[in-house]
């Protein structure tokens, strides 16, 4: 990866849905080398996807948008964690952390109730044995 494959990633992190002929002018490249260049950064898996990212208050389908804290019993694996936790519903993200805790979940639910639901599934489930929980109040829009 060069200096310009990091320059289309940059701007690609601004806009995915830039034309290659915006980007080639933004790198300096013609539309087809662009394209070449983002084409070969997929293969290579250095793109992995790309995705929309929605405001969670705009989406009133979700409920509650939480932040779980989790610290693992010591006879789970993160293996066996991670399986367990991508298979439960409302998850939309998993991070292995440092510091106090080992992972750190993001997940909607509907309300407290499946909120609740979701909590206690986690530990009968998928080995945590503590968590700590916050509930998102509103998102900052992006850059």
């Amino acid at each position: 990866m060069d200096r310009l494959d990091r320059e289309i990633l940059g701007v690609l992190q601004e806009d995915a849905r830039i034309s290659y002929r915006d980007l080639g002018v933004r790198v300096g490249l013609s539309a087809n080398a662009a394209a070449d260049r983002v084409r070969r950064l997929r293969k290579d898996g250095v793109i992995r996807g790309f995705t929309v990212i929605v405001d969670p208050a705009a989406d009133t389908r979700t409920g509650l948008v939480v932040f779980i804290d989790v610290t693992l019993r010591m006879d789970t694996s993160n293996e066996t964690f991670e399986r367990a936790v991508l298979a439960l519903p409302g998850i939309t993200e998993l991070v292995h952390v440092t510091g106090a805790h080992d992972y750190l979940v993001r997940a909607t639910a509907a309300d407290t109730a499946a909120l609740d639901t979701l909590l206690r599934r986690l530990k009968r489930e998928a080995g945590v044995a503590h968590s700590n929980t916050r509930v998102a109040l509103r998102a900052a829009p992006g850059p």
